[in-house]
């Protein structure tokens, strides 16, 4: 969970949603007890119904995991093996199902960082699509990249999709700025929630937002006859940047520095979980300009706290927020500064896109995607091993 928390957070709200649902079942979870665990409470989950908590001494992605894990299925008789991360025990007495998120370092090999990491995860990744009898992808593009990066049967993949947790909603005005003060954010802010990753484009970002400070000023300038003072950047926005920093890439700042737009966009690294809704509450727009998405959890997030949204127009995030959302070329750093300038200055859209958020989040439910997780279990029992 601490270096994967997409998937921490999928994996944990899927096993909540499963003790929902399940009627007959036992959800067995394996964990390692010594492994820290920042995010999320397992003690929480084995207070669930119908939920039994297994301890295993094993590392994760350690050679150990080929022969203890499958021994361990054996001790438990379990029915179904269903791991969440395609590095796994691939010689299982019972049928596996792998849930894959994306398969970004297909589309972006070099970020990678070395042709021993590129052959394993090719290794790893074949290993687990030929021997899972089941794989659930998180979205159709997920899907659609499985079957062409490894020839995965399509009638092998279920697309699975997250959501957001019940406590992403529209939070209370004083809690936002109690936390605009704490954090030392301005009235209105521009937010994005993620890595610092390349593919996350946050260089962009601060590229566009610096055209979006540039045509602020001028336009303050226009108000002031006879003068050309500029606008203080106390008077305008920030651009907030939430998430952990990799300190591999440090781009996003040094490019702030270079186009002198540091005082106003302000990098807060990890933000405490218990934060997250509050801060996204009080943003006057989100902005997701990935290149690649498996999902885009971010932004379904903002969407289910009542914030207008601004992403890519990658298939990915069209698939999240659908016609609720304006969507721009990732790579067209204008647009993307049109779309933020746009948002700020036009109350009567925010509104109406802050609406479009909070019904278009409502599609999508932890409780559905248990539901659906049931059914390939299911599947994965009884299917053809002429298919794998």
């Amino acid at each position: 969970q601490d270096h994967f928390p997409g998937i921490g957070r999928y994996t944990y709200n899927l096993i909540r949603a499963l003790a929902g649902v399940v009627e007959q079942d036992t959800v067995v979870v394996i964990h390692n007890p010594r492994l820290p665990n920042t995010r999320f409470a397992m003690a929480d989950l084995g207070r669930l119904p119908y939920v039994e908590m297994v301890t295993t001494a094993v590392a994760p992605f350690s050679l150990a995991e080929q022969w203890l894990l499958p021994r361990l299925a054996r001790q438990l008789d379990v029915d179904v093996w269903h791991s969440p991360y395609y590095i796994c025990p691939y010689c299982l007495p019972c049928p596996l199902v792998v849930t894959v998120y994306d398969a970004i370092s297909s589309h972006y090999p070099q970020y990678l960082p070395s042709l021993a990491a590129r052959f394993s995860y090719e290794v790893a990744m074949r290993l687990a699509m030929t021997t899972a009898r089941r794989v659930i992808a998180i979205s159709q593009v997920s899907r659609a990249d499985l079957i062409r990066f490894f020839a995965v049967p399509a009638a092998k993949v279920s697309v699975i999709a997250g959501a957001a947790e019940p406590r992403y909603r529209p939070q209370p005005p004083q809690a936002v700025a109690e936390l605009r003060a704490r954090l030392g954010l301005s009235d209105a802010y521009v937010l994005y929630v993620g890595s610092n990753k390349p593919h996350k484009n946050i260089v962009r970002l601060v590229e566009a937002w610096a055209i979006v400070e540039a045509l602020s000023a001028t336009a303050d300038q226009l108000t002031r006859v006879g003068t050309l003072q500029a606008a203080s950047p106390a008077t305008l926005p920030q651009l907030v940047i939430a998430g952990h920093h990799d300190p591999r890439y440090p781009q996003a700042q040094d490019r702030a520095q270079q186009l002198g737009v540091q005082s106003s966009v302000r990098f807060l690294g990890a933000v405490a979980e218990a934060d997250l809704p509050v801060l996204y509450s009080g943003a006057a727009a989100f902005v997701f300009p990935s290149l690649y998405e498996g999902f885009g959890l971010p932004a379904l997030e903002a969407m289910a706290c009542g914030v207008p949204v601004i992403c890519s127009n990658t298939p990915a995030l069209l698939e999240v927020v659908g016609d609720a959302a304006l969507t721009v070329n990732p790579l067209d750093t204008n647009a993307l500064a049109q779309a933020i300038a746009r948002l700020l200055h036009d109350s009567a859209l925010r509104h109406d896109l802050g609406q479009r958020s909070l019904k278009q989040a409502s599609h999508f439910s932890w409780q559905r995607a248990a539901q659906e997780a049931l059914a390939a279990y299911q599947a994965a029992r009884t299917s053809d091993r002429t298919l794998l």
